[in-house]
C-alpha cells in the first residue's frame, strides 16, 4: 500500500501534514484503507481547512498580510526592527525564504485536497449522496482559493494535482487559472443550493464558490488582459457565465447587507459597547461573526498554545500584529488594544475619502483618526515607525472592561478567550462579504445596481455607474480586507498608485519625516516585479534548478536596506 506522505512538489517532507494521518488517531492509515466511510472523509476535509491556521500562524509572510502592507492604503509600521513589515510596503526583501511557511501551508492544503480528490469515491459508506458531494465541492473549493492566492502572491507556480511526489517548474499562468476555474466549476456544481443558513459555518458553499469564481475572472482577465477565463479539459468561462452565478449568489443565497456597515466590526460588541461614546450615540451593536453578509470566513478559536506553532494559528493573528504598539493599547486609547503596530494609514486615504464622500460614514468606521478619537494616544511609542496618527478599526484588538479592569479583548468574556493579549483573539477572518458580490456584479455588468445598494446602506445617493466610480466604491467600502492591491494590479493602477505614497508625512519614532521608496522607488520595483513576491530560496535550490526565481528578486539591490 501507498503510504501518504505529505511532500511539497516531491521535495520537502511537511512534518505537519505527515502528523496527519500519521498520529496515534490515523495509525495505519493509507491510501488503501483510508477514507472508508463518512467519518473518515469529513476528518479528511476537517485536515484541509486546518491549513489556514498552519498559515496564519506565521500571519506576516501570508497572502492577506502582504496585501494590506504592500497596498497605497497602508504603509509598512511597526517598530525600527520590523525589516519585514517595512520591506513589505516598498515591494522588497528581507530574508531569502520570507514566504516558505505560506508556500508550504498552502501546498500541504493542496496536498490534502488533491488526496480527498482522489481517495473520496473510496467511500463506500455514505449517509447520503449529498453528503458526498459537498465533501467533495468543498475540497475543489479549497484547492482552487489555495491556488488562487498562491497565483496572486507569486505569478506563475507549479501546478500539482494528483497526491504524489513531483519535482515541477512553474506553470504558466493560463494553466494554473484553467485549474482554479475547473475545481470552482466543479464546486458549484456538487455544492448544494441550500441558503447559507442551513450550512456549517466556516466551511465552503456554492456561494462562496460563485463570488471567488467572479473574484478569479476579474483578476485573471484584468492582470492578462484577456476577455475569457480558461477551464482546465477544455471550454472557458466568460462574462455572461460569471454573472449567471453572481445573480443565483443574489438571488437564492440568503446573504445580504446588514443594516448598518459599523456594525460588521467587533467594536460594537455589547461587552465594549456600554463604554465607547461612538456606539453608543449612534446606536450600535454587532451583529456578530457568522453574520449574513459573509460569504466565507476563516473561523479561530480559543484552543491557543505558544508552545506549538500550529495551534497559535487558532487565534486570529492578524488582529494582534495590527494592534497598537506598546505605550498605547491600554485605557487611553480604549477601545483599541496592543498589538505589533504593522500596517499604519496612509493619510491620503483618509484625505482623499473625506474629500470624495465628505458625509460617508464608513470613513470614521473604519479608521482611527487617533487626535480626535482617542483621549491619550502616545506617537513613538515603542519605537513606531511610518506612523501618520491613523489607524484602521476593523481587524484591530478590541479591548473591554469587567468590573473595572481592562482586558485586551472582548473575547475574553464572550468565548472565554485566554486572558492574553497576543492570543485572546477570535474575530473571523472575512475572505469574502457580500458587499463585494455587489459590486463585482456591477462591475462585470457594468450597471449600477450593486454600487447604488452598497452606498445606500452606508447613507450615500445613487451614482451612474463608470469604472471610476466603481474604483473609488471599492476602495471605500472593502478598505482593509486584503483586496486593494490586486485590485490595482488587476485595473493596471498599481504602478502610479504606491508612487504616490512618497512624500506623505510620517514619524519614525516620533520625528517627523516623509516616506520615501527604496531601490529606485515604489514605481521601479512594481515595474521590475510586475507586482508578484519571490518565491523561497529553499524552494529554488531543493528544485535542483526546476524552479526559477521570479523577476525582480535575488539579487542584493533586491533587499531592504532600512531606514
Amino acid at each position: 500500500m501507498k503510504r501518504i506522505i505529505a511532500i511539497i512538489l516531491g521535495i520537502v517532507t511537511l512534518s505537519s501534514c505527515e502528523s496527519f494521518l500519521d498520529t496515534e488517531h490515523y495509525s495505519k492509515k493509507n491510501t488503501g484503507n483510508f477514507p472508508i466511510n463518512a467519518t473518515d472523509a469529513e476528518q479528511m476535509i476537517t485536515g484541509i481547512y486546518s491549513t489556514f491556521s498552519t498559515a496564519i500562524a506565521d500571519a506576516a509572510h501570508t497572502h492577506f498580510y502582504t496585501a494590506e502592507l504592500a497596498s497605497d492604503d497602508r504603509f509598512g509600521g511597526g517598530g525600527e526592527n520590523d525589516r519585514d513589515m517595512h520591506g513589505l510596503d516598498h515591494l522588497m526583501n528581507t530574508q531569502p525564504n520570507r514566504f516558505l511557511s505560506f508556500w508550504r501551508a498552502r501546498y500541504q492544503g493542496i496536498f490534502r485536497a488533491n488526496t480527498a480528490i482522489a481517495t473520496l469515491d473510496n467511500v463506500t459508506e455514505w449517509e447520503t449522496e449529498t453528503q458526498r458531494n459537498q465533501l467533495l465541492g468543498e475540497a475543489h473549493f479549497l484547492r482552487a482559493i489555495f491556488y488562487f492566492e498562491l497565483s496572486q502572491l507569486f505569478g506563475e507556480v507549479p501546478l500539482v494535482i494528483v497526491p504524489e511526489a513531483e519535482n515541477l517548474p512553474k506553470a504558466p499562468a493560463a494553466e494554473t487559472y484553467g485549474q482554479i476555474a475547473y475545481d470552482l466549476q466543479q464546486a458549484i456544481s456538487l455544492l448544494p443550493a441550500v441558503p447559507y443558513t442551513q450550512t456549517v459555518a466556516g466551511h465552503a458553499t456554492r456561494w462562496a464558490a460563485q463570488a471567488l469564481a467572479a473574484r478569479v475572472f476579474l483578476f485573471y482577465t484584468g492582470y492578462y488582459g484577456q476577455t475569457t477565463l480558461p477551464v482546465a479539459g477544455g471550454g472557458e468561462l466568460d462574462n455572461a457565465q460569471i454573472v449567471n452565478w453572481l445573480n443565483d449568489c443574489i438571488a437564492n443565497s440568503g446573504h445580504g447587507l446588514v443594516d448598518d456597515f459599523r456594525n460588521l466590526w467587533p467594536y460594537t460588541n455589547e461587552y465594549t459597547a456600554a463604554d465607547y461614546e461612538y456606539v453608543k450615540d449612534n446606536g450600535l451593536k454587532w451583529v456578530g461573526d457568522g453574520n449574513k453578509e459573509t460569504v466565507f470566513a476563516i473561523k479561530f478559536g480559543t484552543l491557543v498554545d505558544w508552545g506549538d506553532q500550529y495551534k497559535l494559528g487558532y487565534s486570529n493573528q492578524y488582529v494582534l500584529h495590527f494592534g497598537l504598539r506598546s505605550n498605547n493599547g491600554q485605557a487611553g486609547t480604549f477601545p483599541f488594544g496592543q498589538g505589533w503596530g504593522a500596517g499604519p494609514v496612509n493619510t491620503a486615504l483618509w484625505s482623499q475619502w473625506r474629500q470624495a464622500e465628505p458625509t460617508d460614514i464608513r470613513r470614521t468606521a473604519s479608521i482611527i483618526d487617533v487626535d480626535n478619537d482617542l483621549e491619550d494616544y502616545i506617537y513613538g511609542a515603542d519605537a513606531q515607525m511610518e506612523e501618520t496618527g491613523f489607524w484602521q478599526k476593523k481587524y484591530i484588538p478590541v479591548t473591554a472592561y469587567d468590573d473595572g479592569n481592562l482586558l485586551p479583548s472582548y473575547a475574553i468574556l464572550k468565548d472565554a478567550a485566554p486572558t492574553d493579549m497576543q492570543l485572546a483573539h477570535t474575530q473571523d477572518h472575512v475572505l469574502i462579504r457580500f458587499a463585494d458580490v455587489l459590486l463585482m456584479h456591477s462591475e462585470l455588468t457594468q450597471t449600477a445596481e450593486g454600487l447604488t445598494k452598497v452606498r445606500a446602506r452606508a447613507g450615500l445617493t445613487a451614482v451612474a455607474y463608470s469604472l471610476e466610480a466603481l474604483k473609488r466604491e471599492r476602495r471605500w467600502e472593502l478598505a482593509f480586507e486584503g483586496l486593494r492591491y490586486f485590485d490595482l494590479m488587476r485595473w493596471h493602477d498599481a504602478a502610479d498608485a504606491l508612487a504616490a505614497q512618497e512624500g506623505v508625512a510620517i514619524k519614525n519614532k516620533g520625528i517627523d519625516t516623509q516616506m520615501r521608496g527604496f531601490g529606485g522607488g515604489y514605481r521601479a520595483r512594481y515595474e521590475a516585479t510586475g507586482g508578484f513576491w519571490p518565491i523561497p530560496q529553499n524552494e529554488i535550490a531543493l528544485s535542483d534548478g526546476v524552479l526559477v526565481q521570479n523577476a525582480g528578486w535575488g539579487t542584493p539591490a533586491d533587499e531592504f536596506p532600512g531606514w
